[in-house]
């Protein structure tokens, strides 16, 4: 059984750039995106994180946390966002220790409640979440 190791990127900054990059192909989103979002975190402008997990030196999953997850409910905040497991190491449990993770470093430092928005259903449920309401996306 694989041992990973789940870090946040203050514990290893070094990641930076990998994880962006890492982000950004999965979502689409711009790598400078992220980058500004990490910078904040790093900096500590932001106690919004981010989360990875590593078999080796290989990112296999990561979220995050930003103000708001592209949605018209700003009262909503703050969103666990870009949550993504690569496919190979799907149900091994990676997501859930992350989210976990998240929402238990979140907690220490007084953030709660904490939002994800979602298409999945029945996913998230799972790790204990349960559905608030709909959200209008942006797009």
């Amino acid at each position: 059984m694989n041992e990973y190791v789940y870090v946040t990127l203050r514990e290893r900054s070094d990641l930076k750039e990998e994880a962006a990059e890492w982000f950004h192909s999965r979502f689409g989103v711009p790598t400078e995106a992220y980058l500004e979002c990490m910078e904040a975190y790093l900096n500590k402008k932001t106690e919004y994180g981010w989360y990875l997990c590593l078999d080796g030196d290989r990112i296999v999953g990561g979220m995050g946390v930003i103000e708001n997850d592209f949605h018209d409910r700003k009262d909503l905040s703050p969103n666990i966002c870009a949550v993504f497991t690569e496919e190979e190491y799907r149900c091994k449990g990676i997501a859930g220790s992350l989210l976990n993770m998240t929402v238990e470093d979140l907690r220490s430092k007084g953030i709660s409640p904490v939002y994800l928005v979602t298409d999945h259903t029945g996913f998230y449920e799972r790790y204990g979440w349960e559905f608030l309401c709909m959200v209008q996306g942006h797009d």
